[in-house]
């Protein structure tokens, strides 16, 4: 049953925040055992977040896409990969309900279920009777060890011999864990492989991605609503920036706990906190978070303007959405950077937060879709009055 009113951005936020010291603390723990504690998944349900963008009819929130991304920068904000994993299950769970409503019916059958995915079509998907048959491995697969459903994109076989993009919806039950998530960055998020071997998938739980891409969607019921009128990738990239952005902030948390009573080794400097040369540094720091900041909230204001109005979406502003998130990417790796050259030798420590951090900033740096720039490139076509070079807008 659905709530009588969803709670508001300020409250949803307020519950982010509370749950920023329990993310800390098992922060490390996460990055050991390569996945999210179960403490840290269970106060996230409890909290809400996973309903974020469940459709009100199933006792979701629909939150707004502003919503979205400033509940993720305060996740972020405790730990990284809790942060990167909650936006996951964010953009997945929002991609469910483009499928019909008798798929979303059962995805959503059980309160609190955790949806993850992966758009990159690395499955093959062969017609059969009823369905398609599907075989294949999808890396990165974040969230998959607390997730009950997987919305994985794969390529269909045409009886022309071509392939098309399609997007399944996949039990886990389905599919088997990979355990090859040894990395250096977001550890903690569990973003193991996933295999599917022989699976069959009914044709109701698949979506071609053409339609998918023009925002046609295939739920009746949640045509009328705003949040499921956006784009899949703006509103994708407009959600991991909201994370991203919170890596900073933690980046400036952990250096300002450090300073006080720090000195500088090797120089009459007793404080650091009086020394020039931290002043600039966190100045510049400071600096380049505020405007990860307008990057990131402009993107996302885009969305629930274009959602709300129903304006139509021109080419140079999704393109604008990308390269707003590559510029998120940018700032925060150089904004924590300069936190962490600041802090010190002792930062190398891995129970010192800044360098985990870090590492999750890097990582996030290499993600295909944010990496500044392809998105700088992409951005500088259409600005240049040429096509762009990807389908992904």
């Amino acid at each position: 049953m659905a709530d009588a009113a969803p709670p508001s951005r300020q409250e949803l936020v307020a519950r982010a925040k509370d749950l920023a010291p329990l993310l800390s603390k098992h922060a490390l723990w996460a990055e050991e055992n390569r996945r999210l504690h179960d403490e840290v998944v269970e106060a996230m349900t409890d909290a809400g977040i996973f309903r974020m963008r469940v459709p009100v009819r199933y006792g979701g929130y629909e939150s707004d896409t502003r919503t979205v991304s400033e509940v993720l920068a305060e996740l972020a904000r405790g730990d990284g990969s809790a942060g990167w994993t909650a936006a996951v299950w964010s953009i997945s769970t929002w991609i469910a309900g483009f499928f019909p409503d008798p798929v979303q019916d059962e995805i959503f059958a059980a309160p609190g279920t955790r949806v993850c995915g992966i758009l990159s079509p690395t499955a093959l998907a062969v017609p059969v009777e009823g369905g398609v048959l599907v075989n294949g491995t999808w890396s990165f697969n974040s969230g998959a060890l607390h997730s009950k459903w997987n919305m994985n994109a794969a390529l269909l076989e045409r009886p022309d011999g071509g392939k098309e993009p399609v997007m399944l919806a996949l039990p886990m039950s389905d599919l088997e864990i990979v355990d090859d998530w040894h990395v250096a960055g977001l550890c903690g998020s569990g973003s193991v492989s996933t295999t599917a071997r022989d699976v069959f998938v009914p044709q109701q739980r698949v979506l071609s991605m053409g339609p998918v891409l023009q925002e046609r969607y295939s739920s009746e019921s949640n045509a009328g609503s705003a949040i499921f009128r956006g784009p899949l990738l703006p509103t994708a990239c407009a959600t991991v920036t909201g994370m991203a952005l919170g890596l900073a902030w933690a980046g400036r948390d952990a250096f300002f706990e450090r300073l006080p009573g720090r000195g500088i080794a090797y120089t009459d400097y007793s404080s650091r906190r009086e020394a020039p040369l931290t002043h600039l540094q966190t100045a510049d720091a400071a600096m380049r978070v505020d405007e990860a900041e307008f990057h990131a909230f402009r993107a996302a204001d885009l969305i629930d303007e274009k959602n709300t109005s129903g304006r139509e979406w021109t080419v140079e502003e999704r393109a604008r959405v990308r390269v707003d998130m590559g510029r998120v990417c940018q700032l925060v790796k150089e904004a924590v950077d300069i936190y962490t050259t600041a802090g010190g030798a002792s930062a190398m420590y891995s129970d010192v937060p800044v360098q985990r951090i870090e590492r999750d900033v890097q990582a996030v740096n290499l993600h295909a879709i944010m990496h500044p720039h392809t998105n700088l490139e992409l951005y500088g076509r259409i600005l240049c009055d040429l096509a762009p070079n990807t389908h992904y807008l």
